[in-house]
């Protein structure tokens, strides 16, 4: 059974940083892409960032959060990691990890698709991030 788990989130001031862990497991997947989501009530799930495994690894940032944001992982310890800098209040919200294996081919067919969580098979649950102005 494929389990993701975020943590990390908490509050901070505006001007400050989190990072994000994703720890996943119960895989063997060679192939996926795991993206980081945030939602706030009242307001449809966002994409916020996406990583993709192997070698030629590729990783994709909404404009909102293009240079604050920093997604990694370590893949021996199967967590994809997101550093967030120069948090705003607007980044408040329940960010949530999720995995994608058999919409990946699609996914680089259509970049604009990782950004979409319809595309992601797996969800792990969210942790929340406030961010104090």
């Amino acid at each position: 059974e494929v389990q993701l788990q975020a943590s990390g989130g908490g509050l901070v001031q505006a001007g400050g940083s989190l990072r994000l862990s994703c720890a996943a497991s119960g895989f063997t997947f060679d192939d996926y892409a795991i993206g980081w989501f945030r939602q706030v009530p009242g307001k449809p799930r966002e994409g916020v960032s996406s990583i993709t495994s192997g070698s030629g690894s590729s990783t994709h940032y909404a404009d909102s959060v293009k240079d604050r944001f920093t997604i990694s992982s370590d893949n021996a310890k199967n967590t994809v990691y997101l550093q967030m800098n120069s948090l705003k209040p607007e980044d408040t919200a329940v960010y949530s990890c999720a995995l994608a294996d058999s919409t990946l081919a699609t996914m680089f067919s259509n970049p604009t698709m990782f950004f979409n969580p319809d595309e992601y098979d797996y969800w792990g649950k969210g942790t929340q991030v406030t961010v104090s102005s």
